[in-house]
């Protein structure tokens, strides 16, 4: 949903802030508009070609080095390469994106190509801000590289447009389909007879059980305590239905203070109040806390569905996990127990002043064909955002738990973007505040007023390009 909006992992560092995007605008347009159109390199569309890609331009791309690897890509460049022998083509993959690239941007000189993921990311309220991502528009409307008839907005998972539009204008593919829940051991309920609870008394009851038999319930990665607000604001959307994020993402006053979001706090409060969470969990960073959780000691976790690859080396045999919605606050709840928070991740961009801007937006086009995202779904064991892009392919078993989550959850599914439009306000502010609160520091009301607090100064900072969310 960003990556792991998919993988998004250690706090904020390093960001491309808003002055800094000022600074950024100024040096690279520095002449900008002849070297633009010096540099670029145009093709002539064609039914075959219908971006106008120059057959022999060289094409540059920059991957984002975290747990889907770099394989993938050199996967889809190979496809590229296929289609235009004639074009070199220069890889390179970071973990550190912004520190690589921001001097490149700056100079009006970037890669034809960004996953701009990971911690390290360049801001995008920044980027957006500054007219720095070309829009990709023309992408969704060409037609798909091997789906006959149809152009790849119809080859696309609902809701893959809206995370990556800002201001009604398509900047971003997200190309990773993820979904968020709660994770568990099919095995270890299994062999201990448990079943998995849809309401929240339920859910405490098998906590108490389960903690009982010598297990923790919960853990969670405490250096990156907003995993942890991923299942907290579920819970109240689910309750309160989803124009609750809809508050969330567009900055309302008191959005945080709702009565779902009230309702949601109070219960998730339970776990920390009765003790269900392992011992030490506030100390462990996500690797520590999923490894912890895949050797038994806590049943429970809460993560997106890159889960499953990232923990592949040390997932015992025949573990089994598997992926399920936040349990119903009650019979209130305006969404059903099947709703699951699904959405488009792991962001890549055609930077505005790209040399090979075409290129840039085919070599999309070839991520986004049948060929392409089923490669991708083999190798990383994760969901692109193409339909039907498992068809014929061999699921691992967490996998195949969040492809059938998802299709029960259908029409019902819900995210919130607020971490995509401000990204300091997910990664310093309310993963501050859910490190007090799920650490038993704070209570339900003073998290939310903290919440709350961070979301107003973001509102109240004119430096902060701001985002309407219509739907």
């Amino acid at each position: 949903m960003n990556r792991r909006e998919i993988l998004r992992r250690t706090a904020a560092a390093g960001l491309l802030a808003t002055p800094a995007a000022g600074l950024l605008a100024g040096c690279a347009t520095s002449g900008g508009d002849d070297k633009k159109d010096t540099d670029t390199y145009k093709g002539t569309k064609s039914e075959q070609n219908p971006l106008g890609v120059k057959e022999d331009a060289p094409l540059e791309v920059v991957i984002f080095n975290g747990g889907f690897g770099e394989e993938y890509a050199k996967a889809h460049e190979a496809m590229y390469k296929e289609k235009y022998p004639k074009a070199e083509i220069k890889h390179a993959a970071t973990q550190e994106i912004n520190k690589t690239l921001q001097p490149r941007f700056v100079d009006g000189n970037p890669p034809d190509v960004v996953n701009n993921s990971g911690a390290g990311q360049i801001d995008f309220n920044g980027l957006v801000s500054q007219d720095a991502i070309a829009d990709l528009s023309e992408l969704l409307d060409a037609p798909s590289l091997d789906i006959p008839g149809k152009t790849v907005r119809d080859t696309l998972l609902p809701g893959t447009v809206e995370v990556g539009s800002y201001d009604g204008k398509f900047l971003v593919l997200n190309y990773t389909y993820t979904a968020y829940g709660i994770w568990y051991s099919t095995k270890l309920f299994t062999d201990r007879g448990w079943q998995y609870a849809k309401t929240w008394d339920e859910h405490i009851a098998l906590c108490k059980q389960i903690k009982a038999a010598g297990i923790a319930p919960w853990t969670y990665a405490g250096k990156h305590p907003r995993y942890m607000s991923w299942p907290l604001i579920a819970t109240a959307i689910k309750f309160g239905g989803p124009s609750v994020a809809m508050a969330i993402d567009n900055l309302e006053p008191n959005a945080w203070k709702s009565d779902a979001m009230k309702a949601a706090a109070d219960a998730w409060h339970q776990i920390v109040k009765d003790k269900y969470i392992l011992d030490g969990s506030p100390g462990l960073d996500h690797v520590q806390s999923q490894t912890a959780w895949c050797q038994g000691k806590a049943a429970f976790i809460s993560c997106g569905s890159w889960l499953e690859n990232e923990q592949a080396k040390v997932t015992p045999a025949g573990f089994n996990m598997t992926i399920a919605p936040t349990p119903s606050l009650g019979s209130g709840d305006k969404l059903p127990f099947e709703a699951i928070r699904g959405t488009a991740g792991e962001p890549f961009m055609v930077p505005a002043k790209a040399k090979n801007l075409a290129g840039g937006l085919e070599y999309m086009r070839v991520m986004l064909s049948k060929k392409g995202s089923q490669d991708f779904t083999k190798k990383v064991s994760s969901l692109p955002v193409v339909a039907g892009a498992t068809e014929g392919v061999e699921l691992p078993f967490g996998l195949g738990t969040v492809a059938k989550a998802l299709d029960a959850s259908g029409s019902n599914g819900f995210n919130w973007v607020y971490n995509n439009y401000y990204r300091k306000l997910e990664r310093e502010l309310v993963d501050a505040a859910c490190g007090e609160f799920f650490s038993g520091r704070i209570g339900p009301a003073e998290f939310l007023d903290q919440c709350q607090k961070g979301a107003d100064s973001i509102a109240q900072d004119s430096s902060i390009k701001k985002y309407k969310r219509a739907g």
